[in-house]
């Protein structure tokens, strides 16, 4: 299943779609599937609307230094530790979400701002405590994110929210698809040349684990993000690129970068 949120053209209202992948029909649903939405009798074309991000979470949790590559870049980078002993968590807050195709504003208070191409998880039940055996089963689906970072403030502020939280600087989607390989690829390209090329299997800590380890500390909600970590190849935009994250089995995730006015 591939699930996706779009406004219809001249329309405001979103709304919740099973997306066939051959036709590019939408079959639109009644509701987020994670909260009982169910398929009407209604269909419209995908040429037809306008993507959305494909959820809206209540939070946004993210992983920090997840890829052994990563880690070792950052502390190149900052001399930042290396990897961490347990999952490095931190928040973006939901106003930093941006949809697919739409633009990552490139604030006046930085000088550096960096793509971070990742993996999210999107959960399908309360989560609350569960072990790692059992933590999938609270899982929804998985679709793409771009962890969009200051990384000059991240450095200056010696913790993460300003440097991570921006209005815009969580780009999600395409879709949510139900499963995908555990080795499925992961690529970052910057006006067309790769920069980041990884598969999610080199994580350090697995969604499983992730989904365990975060839920002992906070209920996680149907709807809320996970964001799995980085890989190796961080490197700044700047206004006029063209970012582009891609996972195999969900798709391409596109933003443009533009000065915020």
């Amino acid at each position: 299943m591939s699930v996706v949120r779009f406004c219809r053209s001249g329309s405001a209202i979103p709304r919740y779609g099973q997306l066939d992948e051959p036709d590019g029909k939408i079959a639109i649903l009644s509701g987020p599937p994670w909260l009982g939405g169910e398929p009407t009798d209604e269909t419209v074309a995908l040429a037809e609307v306008k993507l959305l991000t494909p959820c809206t979470p209540g939070k946004i949790v993210c992983v920090g230094k997840n890829y052994r590559d990563h880690a070792a870049e950052m502390t190149q980078l900052r001399g930042d530790g290396g990897v961490p002993a347990e999952p490095l968590l931190f928040l973006k807050p939901p106003s930093a979400l941006t949809a697919p195709g739409a633009e990552i504003y490139y604030p006046p208070q930085s000088e550096r701002v960096d793509y971070e191409g990742e993996l999210a998880l999107v959960i399908g039940r309360t989560c609350r405590r569960v072990s790692t055996e059992a933590a999938l089963d609270h899982l929804f689906g998985y679709t793409i994110a771009n962890d969009v970072t200051a990384r000059d403030l991240q450095g200056r502020d010696k913790q993460w929210t300003r440097a991570k939280g921006f209005d815009s600087f969580c780009p999600l989607g395409p879709r949510i698809v139900a499963e995908l390989p555990a080795d499925a690829s992961l690529q970052t390209t910057l006006n067309g040349k790769l920069v980041q090329s990884t598969t999610i299997d080199q994580m350090v800590f697995s969604p499983s684990i992730l989904l365990a380890y975060i839920s002992a500390v906070m209920t996680l909600e149907p709807g809320d993000i996970v964001l799995t970590g980085t890989p190796a190849g961080i490197g700044p935009m700047q206004p006029g690129d063209e970012v582009r994250v891609t996972i195999a089995g969900i798709g391409t995730l596109t933003n443009t970068v533009v000065k915020q006015s």
